[in-house]
């Protein structure tokens, strides 16, 4: 995996079924861009991969054993992250720095910014950061492995401190709307173009409708990030699942939310369903036990389930791409394998405004994935960015 230039004027064809029409197609690609989609005839029994958009991840918290929220963190980690995500489909995708003091989140913001300024690949790679606390709940449960002693109510002065580090690039902020400072913080927010999502929250009912009116748009791995038990209802989960105007995230991976849950949530959002990873640096690690600076000791499965070393029923967060999530909606049956793999690629992208929102049109960024189906798993062959190929995996 090198670095590309996109200045070449080279001009191809990428073959392969189109993921949601499962018709054969070639791909045209020119300076970066998608030229044209054409039907691809006389290919009698050749096998063809699929082709569908580059993934696009709105959290993502580590990878492959290296982690965002090191302190210090290195420029070279959010490099080699961003290129090691190509071989999970990953083409774009948000960083996620946690709570911690206020001098590890500036200095995280500074690596990436500096990361994205000497390295091309990663520039390309990074959409934006997104800044998961320390605005959240300080309750144990919606609080999650976010440490208490950083938790703290919103404060613009200081956000304004971690962007000018981060040199604009913080375009996602999880908090909880039950401080009272949440509605003006929103409102700043929404009007510098940077989007608010309900996470770790332990709001009431009218406190998440207050968050909505001054601008939050989206939740964040909903249905994690929770009491133990909760009100029949109202609850702060119901609220969201309630709300026309909120878009919600799920980590699908088959161990934090129920089947059913998966259900209900994609029935009241629909189009406004999007995945996210939510992966921590053990994702595409092999099983066994670790011991992670955060989180202490740990369990990867065999299966993929993360959990703690003394109590395997307490999840030690998600350790996996967003490929196996889609793989899990789709071998559900939850909802068809094109609809999943929509909602982590130009669902994110569309709501978040990036170019890869046009998804597979002419016009579009050539940010595109070649993968295998076998009505369980997902294979990524080979993957894509602004045309050039940056990863390749032999079928």
């Amino acid at each position: 995996m090198t670095a590309y230039d996109l200045n070449e004027s080279d001009s191809y064809s990428i073959e392969g079924i189109h993921y949601r029409t499962s018709e054969p197609i070639s791909v045209y690609v020119k300076n970066g861009l998608i030229e044209s989609i054409k039907p691809l005839t006389g290919e009698g029994e050749r096998s063809l991969p699929f082709i569908g958009p580059g993934l696009v991840d709105l959290q993502i918290n580590g990878y492959l054993g290296m982690d965002f929220n090191t302190d210090p963190l290195q420029k070279a980690t959010v490099e080699r992250i961003t290129r090691a995500l190509w071989s999970e489909g990953v083409t774009s995708y948000y960083p996620t720095i946690i709570t911690n003091s206020d001098e590890a989140i500036e200095a995280a913001m500074s690596a990436i910014a500096g990361a994205c300024k000497e390295s091309p690949d990663t520039e390309r790679g990074v959409a934006g950061i997104h800044l998961e606390g320390p605005f959240i709940s300080p309750d144990d449960g919606p609080r999650g492995a976010h440490a208490r002693r950083y938790v703290k109510p919103p404060e613009w002065s200081l956000f304004e401190r971690w962007q000018e580090a981060a040199e604009g690039r913080i375009q996602i902020v999880t908090l909880s709307p039950e401080w009272p400072e949440a509605p003006d913080f929103i409102a700043k927010c929404k009007a510098s173009g940077v989007v608010v999502s309900i996470g770790h929250t332990a709001a009431a009912e009218e406190q998440i409708r207050e968050a909505v009116a001054a601008g939050a748009a989206m939740s964040t791995h909903l249905g994690n990030g929770a009491h133990v038990m909760l009100p029949r209802h109202p609850n702060y989960i119901w609220e969201q699942l309630a709300n026309d105007e909120l878009w919600t995230c799920l980590i699908a991976d088959g161990f934090h939310l129920p089947e059913s849950f998966l259900k209900v949530a994609v029935k009241a959002k629909g189009n406004k369903t999007m995945l996210v990873s939510d992966a921590v640096s053990l994702s595409g690690m092999p099983a066994g036990e670790y011991d992670l600076h955060i989180g202490g000791k740990v369990v990867l499965t065999s299966e993929g389930k993360l959990h703690l070393a003394d109590n395997p029923k307490i999840l030690a967060g998600s350790a996996q791409m967003p490929i196996w999530g889609i793989a899990h909606l789709a071998a559900k049956q939850i909802v068809p394998l094109a609809e999943a793999w929509d909602m982590a690629s130009v669902r994110p992208s569309a709501f978040m405004g990036v170019p890869s929102a046009q998804g597979m049109n002419a016009g579009a960024p050539a940010d595109l994935v070649q993968f295998e189906w076998d009505g369980e798993r997902i294979r990524i062959l080979k993957s894509y960015k602004q045309g050039k190929e940056v990863y390749g995996n032999e079928r």
